[in-house]
């Protein structure tokens, strides 16, 4: 699995802040209806979802929002750089400007997992990370999330 099977360039955004992770979740759910169809109030309930179970921040900036929903057929993603971080409950309690959402159908087992395996090993990546976030432009983003970043998942 690569990064360029689950994310479209479509799916990328660059936010200047988002006042709160609900808002944050919302604007998710956003880029979700324009770059794939997505059902938007699903996509931002599943998502609030598997928050309240605990939360996706999972250190150095970056979180990655995961959740499972109906009528799909494969898992999708969607990037998106805040130019201000925001408060998302991370692990290391530092807010967050990184964040690669995952959209995975509700049978989906292992793809789901090999896809969060692969996204999370890619921005693991301080050097990656970096170049992340001194860039703004979605299809530079793209460009860097896809090129010689794309992994074999486990």
């Amino acid at each position: 699995m690569k990064l360029s099977q689950i994310l479209k360039p479509e799916a990328i955004k660059v936010i200047a802040s988002a006042s709160s992770k609900k808002r944050l979740l919302q604007d998710i759910g956003e880029l979700a209806q324009s770059a794939y169809g997505l059902d938007q109030s699903l996509v931002v309930e599943a998502l609030q979802e598997r928050e309240n179970l605990g939360p996706t921040g999972v250190g150095h900036g970056v979180a990655l929002p995961h959740a499972r929903l109906e009528g799909m057929d494969q898992v999708l993603g969607a990037f998106i750089a805040l130019e201000k971080p925001v408060d998302f409950a991370a692990i290391d309690r530092q807010p967050v400007d990184v964040i690669f959402a995952l959209f995975a159908p509700e049978n989906a087992g292992v793809e789901h997992l090999k896809a969060l395996a692969l996204v999370s090993r890619s921005l693991r990546n301080q050097a990656l990370c970096k170049k992340l976030r001194s860039n703004s432009d979605p299809a530079t983003l793209y460009a860097i999330l896809t090129s010689d970043q794309d992994m074999q998942a486990a």
